[in-house]
């Protein structure tokens, strides 16, 4: 098979136990050609992943972010972002989700583009301060979404993170209001990840290629590790699931390597690209 792209997931897929890209992964990819195209796809934001792309030595390299939502590609060089492809929930849905949420304590974050808006400074938003190396707008959801609504603009994801009761309630409850024009993704027993219902990573990859490389889709290697990988890896030439992925996802996949924590993604690199 003629690889000529790379796409991954990160979080339980390119990063190890300490969140952050090993030596080994970064040496993996820094010595893959110089114009060889490395897509980031994962349902962070913007800012929380072009610095793990300047640490693999791909600046400015294209970004499948929000589940495909949000499709960013190579910075020309003029040092613009490209987008590609945006795709929203609007405000009256994202209300409906934080009236559904109504009587909990489920902390229900907002992100549109680049900007994460956190209803407070709690124990969640520090958590994820931390993990993405982002600070969070603190601003009531109420608020947000009424300027949102004037300025005609939508969320990209809606992160809802809470006691795994309190959150098994909610999607349950998500389900049967909203889940034929959401995406519902349990990313953790403690999270739910909302997205729009038309998108994908597979569909973000696919215009990325399509419109900026001229690569199929059977020319790439995909690695993930979670629900929202399965179609990823069921599309591209060869899917390859990390060792600690779900069993859906190693299900799908042609290949499966090493874990996250031990070097999968360069293991795999290695064997076929370098």
């Amino acid at each position: 098979m003629n690889i000529k792209a790379i796409c991954t997931d990160i979080d339980g897929t390119l990063l190890n136990r300490d969140r952050q890209i090993s030596d080994r992964t970064i040496q993996a990819f820094k010595s893959l050609p110089a114009g060889f195209p490395v897509i980031l796809a994962s349902s962070r934001m913007p800012s929380a992943m072009w610095h793990l792309l300047e640490d693999l030595g791909r600046n400015g390299n294209s970004l499948v972010c929000y589940n495909g939502g949000y499709v960013i590609g190579p910075v020309n060089g003029s040092g613009q972002e490209d987008i590609l492809d945006s795709t929203t929930i609007s405000p009256d849905i994202c209300g409906s989700i934080v009236s559904l949420a109504a009587g909990s304590n489920v902390h229900i974050s907002l992100y549109t583009a680049d900007e994460w808006y956190a209803p407070r400074m709690d124990s969640w938003t520090e958590r994820e301060e931390r993990i993405t190396k982002v600070a969070a707008f603190i601003q009531p959801n109420t608020k947000v979404l009424t300027s949102w609504k004037e300025k005609k603009k939508g969320a990209h994801k809606v992160m809802c993170m809470g006691d795994t009761d309190e959150i098994d309630n909610l999607y349950n409850a998500l389900q049967g209001e909203l889940s034929d024009r959401l995406h519902l993704y349990r990313s953790r027993d403690t999270y739910i990840e909302i997205a729009p219902r038309q998108i994908s990573k597979a569909s973000g990859l696919a215009l990325i290629l399509e419109r900026k490389y001229g690569i199929g889709m059977d020319e790439v290697i995909a690695f993930g590790d979670n629900y929202n990988d399965v179609e990823l890896l069921r599309q591209v030439g060869m899917g390859v699931a990390v060792a600690n992925a779900r069993e859906e996802v190693k299900a799908v996949a042609k290949e499966i390597t090493g874990k996250s924590t031990e070097d999968g993604v360069a293991i795999t690199i290695e064997k076929y690209l370098l």
